[in-house]
C-alpha cells in the first residue's frame, strides 16, 4: 500500500509542485532547507491548504481528487506541530481524552494504556501544561494525536522548539513509536541528525519541488544531490546488528553487510539492531591495508563514483563495501596521487562512528 499525493499550489512568489508515491508504513522524512515547501506539503495532506485539482490517496482511500475534497476534521490523521498547543485549562489526561473523543469507539485501534506506556507519561497525567517541560508537553501532544487512532500521523518539526537536552529526551520515544505502532508517519525536518535517526524513506525538497525520493540509505549516499553532498553533514547511515561485546577493551562489535566496526561498549544484547552514521569527512582511503595505525575500523571497498564538491580542493568518492555504501571526502590532490577511479579496490578507514540512539 502507498500514499499517493499530487499537489500544485501557486502563491505567486512560491509554487508547490509535487507528485509523489510514498510507502504507507514507517517514517517518511520531508527534508530540505527552510522555505523549501515541506510544511506546505504537510498542510496540503492535512487538508489545511486546498490545492485545487490535487490528488491524495492514503492506503487505497481517496481523501482528495478532482471531484471530492475531504475536510480536515474528517481525515483520519493526527497532527503534531512545532509547539505542543495543549489546552492550557486542561490537564494532560483531559487533553489526551479530547483527542480520543474525536474517534468513535468502534474505530479506535490505539489504546489509552498502550500510548501512556509507550510515551512514558503515566506520572504526567494529572499535571497542567504550564507544569510540564517542553519535551513533556510534546509527548502529551503526541499522545493526544495517537489517541485519535490515525491512519496517518503528520509531524511538523516537532523538536525544533526544544533545546538539545529536551530533544535527546524525546527522540527515544519517537523511535519506540516507529518500532511498536504500525502507523505511517510524515515527518518534516531540516535537521540531518533527526532524519538519520528516525527515517526509513526520505523526500528531499527545495523551492517547492521534489529533488529526490527514496530509501534513507540509498538517498543519503547519492552524489548528484548538492543539498546532501555539499553539506558538512554529508555521509551515510548504516543498519547494523550487535555482534559481540569485548569485555577486556570495553568495546562492542557491530556487524553489517560488508564488514564490521567497533564502538565503545553498548548496553544492547547481541542480535539487537542499531543504526549508525559515518560522515564523509571521517573516511580516508588507502591502496593497501594499513598496519600500525590507531584506526581500527578498516573495510575493503570498491570505488563506484566520484563527484566534485562546492570547494575545488575536495572531491567525494562513493564506495561499495559488500553492498553497504560509504562516502569519503578527500582532497583532489589525494585523488590524483592515489590514481583513484571507479572500479578500483581499496581500503576505507573509518575514523569515527556516530551511533544513532
Amino acid at each position: 500500500m502507498s500514499i499517493e499525493c499530487r499537489f500544485r499550489l501557486d502563491r505567486g512568489e512560491f509554487v508547490l509542485d509535487v507528485d509523489l508515491s510514498l510507502p504507507a508504513r514507517g517514517v517518511t522524512a520531508l527534508f530540505g532547507p527552510s522555505g523549501s515547501g515541506k510544511s506546505t506539503l504537510l498542510r496540503c495532506v492535512a487538508g489545511l491548504e486546498h490545492a485545487a485539482g490535487g490528488r491524495l490517496v492514503v492506503a487505497g482511500s481517496v481523501w482528495q481528487d478532482g471531484k471530492r475534497f475531504m475536510p480536515t476534521h474528517k481525515r483520519p490523521l493526527g497532527y503534531v506541530f512545532q509547539e505542543a498547543s495543549l489546552f492550557p485549562h486542561l490537564n494532560a489526561a483531559a487533553n489526551m481524552r479530547y483527542g480520543m473523543r474525536r474517534t468513535p469507539a468502534r474505530e479506535r485501534h490505539v489504546g489509552w494504556d498502550e500510548v501512556v506506556e509507550l510515551l512514558g507519561i503515566s506520572h504526567l497525567l494529572g499535571r497542567m501544561p504550564d507544569a510540564l517541560s517542553g519535551g513533556e508537553r510534546q509527548r502529551v501532544a503526541l499522545a493526544r494525536a495517537l489517541l485519535t487512532s490515525p491512519r496517518l500521523l503528520l509531524m511538523d518539526e516537532p523538536l525544533s522548539a526544544l533545546d538539545h537536552a529536551r530533544k535527546q529526551e524525546i527522540l527515544p520515544y519517537l523511535e519506540r513509536l516507529h518500532d511498536e505502532l504500525d502507523i505511517p508517519v510524515l515527518y518534516v525536518s531540516h535537521a540531518p541528525d533527526e532524519v538519520a535517526r528516525l527515517a526509513d524513506h526520505v523526500v528531499l525538497m527545495d523551492e517547492g519541488r521534489v529533488l529526490a525520493s527514496g530509501g534513507l540509505q540509498a538517498t543519503l549516499a547519492r552524489l548528484d544531490l548538492p543539498l546532501l553532498a555539499f553539506s558538512e553533514d554529508a555521509g551515510v547511515v548504516i543498519e547494523a546488528q550487535v555482534g559481540a561485546h569485548d569485555p577486556h577493551y570495553h568495546l562492542t562489535r557491530l556487524d553489517f553487510p560488508g564488514g564490521e566496526v567497533f564502538v565503545a561498549r553498548r548496553a544492547e544484547a547481541p542480535g539487537s539492531r542499531l543504526r549508525f552514521r559515518v560522515h564523509a569527512r571521517d573516511v580516508s582511503l588507502a591502496l593497501d591495508k594499513v598496519e600500525g595505525t590507531s584506526i581500527t575500523n578498516l573495510l575493503p571497498a570498491t570505488v563506484s563514483a566520484i563527484a566534485g564538491t562546492n570547494h575545488p580542493a575536495h572531491v567525494l568518492v562513493r564506495l561499495e563495501a559488500g553492498g553497504t555504501p560509504l562516502i569519503a571526502r578527500i582532497t583532489r590532490r589525494s585523488l590524483e596521487q592515489l590514481r583513484i577511479e571507479p572500479g578500483m579496490r581499496l581500503w576505507a578507514q573509518i575514523k569515527a562512528v556516530a551511533l544513532l540512539g
